[in-house]
C-alpha cells in the first residue's frame, strides 16, 4: 500500500483533503496529545477532511437560520455522519491491505472528561491528538493568528479526522505560513474582544513557526454571533460560523487565496452583531459598535461585556 494508493481510496470514500504525517513528526509532543500513546506501533498519521459547503454558512451570515443550515450541514452532521463514514470506510480498506487502522475524531481536548491512568507510565484516557498540530504536520494547512486551521483549498471551511496506522507511508511536505497575513480581522470582528492579539503563543511544526493569539473560550461560549458549543465536544466552541470565522473567510476570499472559488462574494450586506444579552448592535458615527436601546431604556449599555467565573454575563 503506497501513499498514492491510500489517497486515491480516501477520495473515493468522500475525502476532499488527505495528507500523511510520519509519526516521527510527533516525537516532541506530550503523551497526552501524542498518537503513539494511543497506538505505540503507529508509523503514519493520516489526516482526512471533508469540506463545509459555503452555503451552510449562509443562514448564519444573514442571521436568519442557524440550526438546520450550519449546525447540521456545517458542523455536527459533517463530523458525526459524513466524515465518520469516510474514516470508517477508509479504515476498513486499510485493514484489508493487512495494516491496522485506528479512526479518531479531531476533537479539541479542552474540557473533555479524563479518566484514570491504567499504569504509572501511561497518560490518562482519553488521549486527544491536537488537530492544529496534526493538520500542519500532514501538510494540509496552517494555523492562523486567530487560531483557525486554514487550508489553501477552503480556508476555514473543513472538518478533520485522523487514522493511525502501522503502515509506513511517505509523508507530505509541511507547508510554510502563506494564508494568514496576521491582519487581525478576526479580532476586529469579535464583538466581545475575545481574541487577544497582544497575547500570543507560537506553534512550531517541523521548524515552521506560527503565532497564535490567545482566545478567551469562556467568552466564545456565550457568543450569540454564530459560535456553537455542541454536546460531547468539551468546552471549546466551534467558531467557523462565528463573526470572527466568517470575517476570516471573507478576507481570504477577497485576497484570492483560496482554490475553491465562487461567482459571487460571500458577504453581500453589512454583518450583524448581537451583544451578550442578544441585543442588536449598531455602529455609531465614530465607527464603534454599541447595543441598541431596548424597551424604555432598561438595557441601554454600550454592549461591552464581561464574564464572571460563575458563567454569569454582565453588560457595562
Amino acid at each position: 500500500m503506497t501513499a498514492e494508493e491510500l489517497k486515491a481510496k480516501a477520495r473515493a470514500c468522500g475525502a476532499d483533503l488527505v495528507g500523511v504525517a510520519p509519526v516521527a513528526r510527533f516525537k516532541d509532543v506530550a503523551p497526552e496529545r501524542n498518537p503513539a500513546a494511543i497506538f505505540p506501533e503507529c508509523k503514519s498519521v493520516i489526516v482526512l477532511a471533508r469540506r463545509v459547503c459555503r452555503g451552510s454558512l449562509r443562514g448564519v451570515e444573514e442571521g436568519t437560520n442557524f440550526g438546520s443550515t450550519y449546525q447540521c450541514f456545517g458542523y455536527t452532521w459533517v463530523e458525526d455522519n459524513f466524515l465518520s463514514q469516510t474514516s470508517y470506510d477508509l479504515s476498513l480498506w486499510i485493514e484489508e491491505q493487512g495494516f491496522e487502522a485506528v479512526p479518531l475524531f479531531a476533537y479539541s481536548e479542552a474540557g473533555m472528561p479524563k479518566g484514570v491512568p491504567v499504569a504509572p507510565d501511561r497518560p490518562a484516557p482519553n488521549v486527544y491528538i491536537d488537530p492544529r498540530f496534526a493538520v500542519t504536520a500532514a501538510g494540509l494547512g496552517e494555523v492562523g493568528l486567530g487560531g483557525f486551521i486554514l487550508t489553501p483549498e477552503f480556508g476555514t471551511r473543513q472538518r478533520f479526522a485522523f487514522i493511525l496506522t502501522d503502515a509506513e507511508l511517505e509523508g507530505d511536505t509541511v507547508r510554510g505560513k502563506s494564508l494568514c497575513g496576521d491582519c487581525g480581522g478576526c479580532a476586529a470582528a469579535c464583538p466581545f474582544g475575545a481574541i487577544h492579539l497582544d497575547q500570543r503563543e507560537t506553534l512550531d511544526v517541523q521548524g515552521h513557526e506560527m503565532p497564535v493569539a490567545q482566545v478567551d473560550i469562556g467568552l466564545c461560549a456565550v457568543c450569540p454571533n454564530g459560535a456553537f458549543l455542541a454536546s460531547g465536544r468539551g468546552k471549546e466552541p466551534d467558531r467557523i460560523a462565528a463573526a470572527c470565522g466568517r470575517e476570516c473567510l471573507v478576507r481570504l476570499e477577497k485576497a484570492g487565496k483560496l482554490g475553491n472559488c465562487f461567482e459571487n462574494t460571500f458577504r453581500k450586506r453589512e454583518p450583524w452583531q448581537l451583544d451578550a444579552l442578544k441585543r442588536p448592535m449598531t455602529r455609531d458615527a465614530s465607527g464603534a459598535m454599541k447595543a441598541a436601546d431596548v424597551g424604555c431604556g432598561k438595557f441601554s449599555g454600550t454592549g461591552v461585556v464581561s464574564v464572571h467565573a460563575t458563567g454569569q454575563v454582565f453588560s457595562k
